[in-house]
């Protein structure tokens, strides 16, 4: 027999053999087991525990204490059950037998979902994710536990991760916390109580990684707003456009369901930052699309650099600033920082929308209609893939009904768009046209208005 037919087949009996001793933990009744019948179910156990070992390469251990019987009944989940969405469980195992056991050691308050190899894993994740824990068989054919889970440490990195086993390996166990950052190991075949036991665990991580990371990012949002707040004052013109800029990237982030939005919004937010260091005359030139002299350009194309070295050394913001680093490369790096909470693909991938928002922005202020400008970004940049190309294609402008009205300012309400620039009497830039209202760009320009540099009444768009 080859070496390929032999791993196989003792593959196919440690499966067997987990089958069985799972079986005998869920036998089927709501009553005890007689004494006979539990001594007869334990020399099943012990016998298949002894197989396994042998399997293993490692000699039973007749010491140990005996795996503990679960004769307990157990409900079967029945369609329509009420779950906690904040209790959503993945199972991924390449036996079939073996995954309805787990679903069945479960409490049935859990959303548990199934998933028949590595493959099939990822397929769930994309199409019935989030989830809060993942417990993924070790050894599998094709795609191994340990690959499994260093995806998913890439697409869901929050997701808390666990392995199941056979194999005591401490240069597995050592690979599998490098490369999917395990938070806990289960030995096949695992008893029930432990399963359900480590899985509650696994859901109290997730509620705390998720709790403090939404604590850090509201956190970090406000002083963005702050930031962006600033950037209103000292360069309405890099302000209104870094709101455009993030009206596409929300766009890309709901169309790829980019599954850390915050990082790639406060990226889009704060793009413009650098600007504040470039005259107001050369910003107009550069996002008009007028032809600039060499150096005007080299200083334009700074300002992303600018930003980067503002904000690289804020804890959490590392992945933030080299997006906002990439903005006006040839071609987006591919060795942006590691941090705990984005993975390197997804740093790269904001990077490239962010790119593409920025490029569509200074094409569409040079043409008449959303169309043209779409038309004109490249399609062959290595940047852009197919998907994120489509999701460009579907960018609609605003179809909900407006018009354009002259209105007090004490009128405005946030979410109007300024249709005029807004200068003081001796021609100062206080906002560029289209601007979104907030209400801190009210108050200035109720302050403005009172000491008489700026006309009562402008032009802005407004719902009707």
């Amino acid at each position: 027999m080859s070496s390929t037919a032999s791993e196989r087949t003792i593959h196919e009996l440690r499966n067997a053999l987990n089958r069985v001793m799972g079986s005998a933990q869920l036998l089927d009744s709501q009553e005890p087991l007689s004494p006979k019948q539990k001594k007869h179910v334990e020399r099943i156990l012990q016998a298949s525990q002894e197989i396994l070992s042998t399997l293993e390469g490692q000699p039973a251990d007749s010491t140990q204490t005996p795996l503990k019987l679960n004769a307990v009944f157990v409900k079967q989940q029945t369609p329509g059950t009420n779950h906690d969405s904040s209790k959503k469980i993945l199972l991924v195992d390449d036996d079939p037998e073996a995954l309805d056991n787990y679903q069945q050691m479960l409490p049935p308050e859990f959303d548990v979902v199934t998933a028949l190899g590595g493959d099939a894993g990822l397929t769930a994740l994309k199409e019935q994710g989030p989830f809060s824990v993942v417990v993924s068989d070790m050894r599998m054919p094709g795609m191994s536990g340990i690959e499994f889970l260093a995806h998913t440490r890439e697409t869901a990195p929050d997701m808390v991760r666990m392995m199941l086993t056979g194999h005591a390996d401490a240069n597995v166990a050592i690979e599998a916390v490098n490369h999917g950052h395990i938070f806990r190991f289960l030995t096949k075949p695992c008893d029930r109580e432990v399963l359900r036991a480590a899985v509650s665990h696994g859901l109290l991580q997730h509620q705390l990684v998720v709790a403090e990371k939404g604590i850090l990012e509201n956190t970090l949002m406000g002083g963005i707003k702050v930031l962006t707040e600033v950037l209103s004052a000292v360069s309405p013109e890099a302000f209104g456009r870094s709101l455009r800029i993030t009206k596409y990237v929300k766009h890309f982030i709901a169309k790829l369901r980019f599954s850390s939005p915050w990082h790639l919004e406060a990226a889009a937010m704060l793009s413009q930052l650098g600007c504040i260091t470039l005259d107001p005359n050369l910003l107009s030139v550069a996002y008009t699309g007028t032809k600039m002299s060499t150096e005007d350009h080299a200083r334009f194309d700074a300002h992303p650099k600018v930003t980067y070295d503002l904000l690289a050394r804020i804890p959490r913001l590392e992945s933030v600033a080299w997006m906002i680093g990439q903005q006006l490369a040839k071609q987006v790096a591919k060795d942006p920082p590691e941090t705990p909470d984005l993975s390197t693909e997804l740093t790269i991938t904001g990077a490239r929308i962010l790119k593409l928002a920025v490029m569509y922005d200074s094409i569409r202020a040079k043409t008449l209609s959303n169309e043209d400008a779409i038309a004109q970004v490249p399609t062959m940049s290595v940047d852009f893939d197919r998907e994120l190309l489509d999701a460009l294609k579907s960018l609609k402008p605003e179809t909900s009904r407006t018009e354009v009205r002259k209105i007090p300012i004490k009128k405005l309400s946030p979410g109007m768009i300024l249709q005029q620039e807004i200068k003081t009497r001796t021609g100062l830039l206080v906002v560029s046209k289209g601007q979104e209202v907030t209400r801190p760009l009210i108050t200035r320009l109720e302050n403005f208005s009172e000491s008489r540099m700026i006309e009562s009444e402008l032009l802005a768009l407004v719902p009707v």
